[in-house]
């Protein structure tokens, strides 16, 4: 249970609805009001079982007719006292011992008071129809002890009906504390679905977000890479390059690296951070305005690219269009860099308000077919473009088409 659902002072509740519950008991523990109100009910019990005794032995008693023998005194007032012993274990079994002492209250003065507090913890902790079914048997007793201990003052159908007013008391009062315990506990169980839904909703909101962050660093990351990779292969294809080539190849793989690193710092204390404190700022995402860089980045690593951009109104395009535009052009230069070495990418991008943009990267297909790369991938990238464009409601095809080109071609809306 969560701390927000704590009373201020739990020790004040009864203990069916004391919060904390211990779950896996199957009786709650006594809080201190409840010791308090057992204690008073027990000493109130005892008195009135010395009161009933000692009216039983005056002449002329006011409680009910004379017992004929002494020893009937004695046992009732014996059979008051169990009853106060009782009291104790009331919480455990309320049904169980009312409907042991049922009988006793067709004859037995001294334990009145303690039986009437049975019946009321019945109502209470007990299903309605049960309190219903006591009430009936304690009806017909009533009529039974109007008969054996008949009251001196009072005519016997006078005697009747206060016993059935003090019936029905004890029953209004017992269902109205059991309708308002259970209205307390609706409440602490509907504040506590509340608040583990909301944390439900906050750890997916989390989960989604962190989703995001690592699609787009497998982009970001996969692309950094493929380049480091394809520099160190020319590197190597070419041992005896010019100094100023092999200089300036080495610029490219330091800095590639250096970009990779702090991406991939970056996303580290994301993943790692819990939403506790303040987070760093998420860096700029990448804009349709950006897609020139990433082309002229492939060619400056060898990739002949040929680009065609026909899109009316560019300065107009969404920003999360245009990050979903160059993600999917990055991604099909990742692939063409992994799969087909040496091939000419095409890159084309049309479309307008209302008409929607038309991303196309397209490339030869290798020689031989597609070999294993030399640098592995997570083959999560094409997964990730997908999931990308259904979720901005757009259209993603890719594979070998007629011509014997791959081509990675999505449509994304573009409102007017």
């Amino acid at each position: 249970m969560t701390s927000a659902a704590v009373p201020e002072h739990p020790w004040l509740l009864p203990g069916a609805i004391a919060v904390p519950v211990d779950r896996e008991r199957t009786h709650p523990r006594r809080t201190t009001r409840d010791w308090i109100v057992d204690v008073v009910a027990f000493v109130f019990c005892l008195w009135w079982v010395v009161f009933a005794t000692l009216d039983a032995l005056t002449p002329a008693p006011q409680l009910a007719a004379r017992l004929p023998y002494g020893w009937m005194i004695v046992a009732d007032a014996l059979v008051g006292l169990v009853c106060c012993g009782l009291l104790w274990v009331r919480r455990r079994w309320p049904l169980g011992l009312a409907v042991a002492t049922l009988p006793l209250t067709a004859f037995s003065m001294a334990a009145a008071a303690p039986l009437v507090i049975l019946y009321f913890t019945v109502v209470v902790h007990r299903r309605t129809a049960h309190a219903l079914a006591i009430t009936a048997a304690g009806l017909v007793t009533n009529f039974a002890f109007g008969y054996l201990r008949p009251e001196p003052t009072m005519p016997y159908w006078a005697a009747t009906v206060w016993g059935v007013v003090i019936s029905a008391t004890v029953l209004a009062w017992g269902m109205f504390v059991r309708a308002r315990r259970q209205l307390v506990v609706s409440l602490r169980e509907r504040a506590e679905r509340a608040e583990a839904e909301q944390q439900l909703r906050v750890a997916q909101a989390r989960q989604v977000e962190r989703n995001r962050i690592a699609r787009e660093m497998h982009d970001v990351l996969a692309h950094r890479i493929s380049l480091l990779s394809l520099h160190a292969g020319a590197l190597e294809f070419r041992p005896d390059a010019p100094p100023e080539e092999v200089a300036k190849a080495a610029g490219v793989i330091r800095g590639s690296a250096h970009a990779a690193l702090q991406d991939l710092r970056a996303v580290i204390g994301v993943l790692r951070a819990d939403g506790g404190g303040e987070e760093d700022p998420e860096r700029p995402q990448p804009t349709l305005d950006d897609l020139p860089g990433l082309i002229e980045e492939s060619r400056a690593a060898g990739v002949r690219v040929n680009a065609s951009d026909l899109v009316a109104a560019p300065a107009a395009v969404p920003a999360a269009v245009g990050r979903s535009a160059y993600r999917i052009v990055q991604e099909g230069l990742t692939n063409a860099r992994k799969h087909a070495p040496g091939a000419v990418v095409t890159v084309g991008l049309a479309g307008g308000p209302g008409a929607g943009l038309t991303v196309e990267v397209r490339n030869r297909w290798p020689v031989g077919g597609v070999g294993a790369p030399e640098l592995p991938g997570s083959g999560t990238g094409l997964v990730g473009i997908a999931e990308r464009v259904t979720l901005a409601g757009g259209r993603l095809e890719h594979g070998r088409d007629d011509s014997g080109d791959f081509r990675l071609a999505a449509w994304l809306p573009w409102p007017a």
